[in-house]
């Protein structure tokens, strides 16, 4: 038998084709269908985006209308699963009560016609109608109140912040949300996307394909670092500090939150146009404290660190912009997750195409000819 070179995280091995998004990380670019994020982020909408990424084209302008009421239509939650997140302990963090609440949906449209593109449509349409949904309302529920319905007239964007503040958003905040989730949409194959894919690849419904990626999203490693970000900035407190801060880590080889990344060895796309999204509501609505601290912090790191291709992320300035949104720390991770889903609906969409169930190997490093020992011997 062949034994293949073990990679720890199957560094470097490619797990799939795929024609949904491009990373190049030396030239910091990131395209989703061939179209580069800066533009979509300036031209494009959240829905619009998710089509592309979904269907591989953009949508004309009767189908881009036709999608949006269908998500329009499809918000509200059925009542036995508000129900059911009533039933969720308060102190439970938003994504694991998002990634039951995304697994109970399959309960109630797990046909698994997946040969069916009409059940495809309407899973997809399912999917990214009620996730934000589910979201906003377990926020507020965990504080002892009812959810608020959608707003029909609202956008997606829009409405996601009336549900979850009971408040229709200022026009610029809502546009700037939407664009904070194009640039979440998609990213190549990432963990969470990885394990998308293989689930879908034994061919069970797109419900437990979400909820197996919204549980891989919800490690520190992977989509909790934003929020760990804002803890840092609080840590930090003051401009006077950041250096001390960065040397010690230095000098601790500990991790600094938001900077670093397996494939941009330059400053991430998505962390310059969230810094100006950032400097948008600033300009608006007033400065974060923390910003100042976080510019010092992206100065003295590149001083000392740019050498080993250590920039800001994209979790870096996201945390920013959400806060100064009046976003709760701890829903930051599932924002990024109701980003994602259209990430994952694409390649859920493509492994099946030409599927193939994933079967990796692995290299045993146990041993062998073990003797029983009897119960009374041990």
């Amino acid at each position: 038998m062949m034994v293949c070179e073990y990679k720890p995280g199957l560094e470097g091995i490619p797990a799939a084709e795929s024609s949904i998004s491009f990373v190049d990380g030396q030239k910091g670019l990131l395209e989703y269908r061939g179209i580069r994020i800066e533009e979509l982020a300036e031209k494009s909408s959240f829905l619009e985006t998710a089509y592309l990424l979904i269907w591989n084209q953009l949508p004309t302008k009767e189908e881009l209308q036709l999608f949006e009421e269908e998500i329009r239509m499809h918000r509200r939650i059925k009542y036995r699963i508000r129900d059911m997140m009533k039933s969720f302990p308060e102190s439970g963090h938003p994504m694991d009560a998002l990634q039951a609440s995304a697994a109970a949906l399959g309960l109630f449209y797990s046909r698994r016609d997946l040969h069916n593109p009409v059940y495809i449509r309407d899973a997809v349409v399912r999917l990214l109608a009620t996730i934000p949904t589910m979201v906003a309302a377990f926020q507020l529920m965990r504080k002892g109140n009812d959810p608020v319905r959608p707003k029909d007239e609202l956008d997606y964007s829009g409405n996601f912040l009336y549900m979850l503040n009971e408040k229709v958003p200022d026009p610029l905040a809502a546009r700037i949300f939407d664009v904070c989730l194009i640039l979440h949409a998609e990213h190549t194959m990432n963990a969470s996307t990885f394990s998308a894919r293989v689930t879908a690849s034994t061919l069970t419904d797109p419900y437990a394909v979400v909820a197996s990626a919204v549980g891989t999203l919800g490690g520190p490693l992977h989509g909790g670092a934003n929020e760990e970000v804002i803890q840092m900035l609080e840590e930090i407190g003051s401009v006077e500090n950041v250096r001390p801060y960065i040397e010690d880590c230095m000098q601790r080889k500990a991790k600094i939150m938001g900077f670093g990344h397996r494939v941009y060895k330059v400053k991430d796309p998505r962390a310059t146009i969230l810094q100006n999204l950032a400097e948008q509501l600033f300009a608006k609505f007033g400065q974060d404290k923390y910003y100042d601290i976080a510019q010092e912090m992206e100065r003295v790191v590149e001083e000392k660190l740019a050498h080993k291709g250590i920039y800001p992320n994209v979790d870096f300035y996201s945390g920013l912009v959400y806060r100064k949104m009046g976003i709760p720390t701890d829903l930051f991770t599932p924002i990024f997750a109701i980003a994602r889903v259209a990430g994952w609906l694409a390649h859920w969409k493509e492994q099946l195409e030409e599927n193939r169930i994933f079967r990796p190997t692995q290299v045993y490093n146990g041993n062998h000819d073990v003797v029983y020992t009897p119960v009374e011997k041990r």
